[in-house]
């Protein structure tokens, strides 16, 4: 029987790009999602089921861990009255990772995409918010109950699953989700792709004055990515080894937006992206300057959280809730 780490690979190393579904009606107002039916605790144990339980994040498992500085931008003031976001720059926790709950996966599987950003922002007064995101525009399913089915569908498809699997039968009846696994980007470093809140939230300004957004983050110099072959001859740990070597000689950047959603847009739903000609607004300039403790033990001790906000940003996707009641249900369970 094969392991968790190879059945979860042999599932998404099959999907083709020749698959894929076209997407069409990004910009609708969003129905709003029913209820979930499953819990948070639900959720992290179908992660568990389609990668293993590892006493280690359920997903975004393996990961580097870095510091640097946030220095706002003065437009984000007129959009939030958010701490972090007026003048006064914060010292930022940043922590890269690879896709999946495998924490031995290498780097250049392709199941290792999307890659995953987690940032801590403390203010001198040691006020704290985070941000989440990943180098996606957009999100495999519109709600946690069908992420969780999508994670049961990888779980029971392995190599010896009859055709059609309970796989095939989920990306026939979800094309987004069929996109999102067959055309991912591999970049060259976790320092030159963009990554993306894809979740919306509500940005309050001073006036009282409210806009939805999605964060957006892009690399200073543009993104640098491989091709399949490119990927192929890394070695497992390439964007491990090549960050630290990076940051070893120089600091590097990347400069967060708000997207502002236009009325119409979907807030409720995260797989849909936000046209790109919407309305950026800068939120300022992320550099990352060194490398943190990166023991296991720093790495546990270490939770982010979506709901982790401060006066002038609310959640407005109820997946974000969701999700932020299933994050202290991994963090406790890799703790024990």
């Amino acid at each position: 029987m094969p392991t968790k780490i190879s059945l979860s690979l042999a599932v998404l190393f099959s999907l083709s790009v020749a698959t894929v579904f076209a997407i069409s009606g990004a910009r609708r107002i969003a129905a709003a999602p029913a209820k979930e039916r499953f819990s948070p605790a639900q959720l992290v144990d179908a992660l568990h089921a389609a990668f293993g339980k590892h006493h280690a994040r359920a997903v975004h498992t393996k990961g580097v861990i870095l510091e640097g500085t946030f220095t706002p931008d003065p437009a984000a003031a007129a959009l939030t009255k958010a701490a972090h976001l007026q003048r006064t720059p914060s010292k930022v926790v940043v922590r890269f990772s690879d896709f999946t709950g495998l924490p031995d996966i290498p780097d250049n599987a392709p199941p290792a995409n999307p890659r995953g950003l987690a940032v801590r922002f403390t203010l001198p007064d040691g006020q704290s918010t985070d941000l989440v995101g990943h180098s996606f525009d957009g999100f495999p399913t519109q709600t946690a109950d069908q992420f969780r089915e999508l994670l049961l569908a990888i779980a029971a498809s392995g190599p010896g699953a009859a055709a059609p699997t309970a796989l095939d039968r989920f990306l026939e009846a979800h094309p987004v989700a069929r996109r999102f696994l067959t055309t991912q980007k591999t970049p060259a470093s976790f320092a030159t792709i963009a990554y993306f809140g894809v979740n919306a939230f509500r940005f309050t300004a001073r006036d009282g004055s409210a806009r939805y957004i999605r964060y957006q983050l892009e690399p200073i110099g543009g993104e640098q990515l491989l091709t399949g072959e490119q990927a192929a001859a890394q070695g497992a740990r390439y964007l491990q080894d090549e960050v630290a070597a990076r940051v070893a000689k120089a600091s590097f950047a990347f400069r967060m937006y708000a997207q502002v959603a236009d009325p119409g847009d979907a807030i409720d739903d995260p797989s849909i992206a936000w046209p790109a000609q919407r309305t950026r607004v800068p939120l300022g300039v992320l550099t990352v300057a060194r490398l943190a403790d990166n023991t296991a033990k720093a790495d546990q001790a270490l939770a982010f959280s979506p709901r982790n906000l401060l006066p002038g940003i609310e959640t407005a996707d109820p997946m974000l809730d969701f999700r932020a009641r299933a994050y202290p249900i991994s963090v406790e369970e890799r703790r024990r």
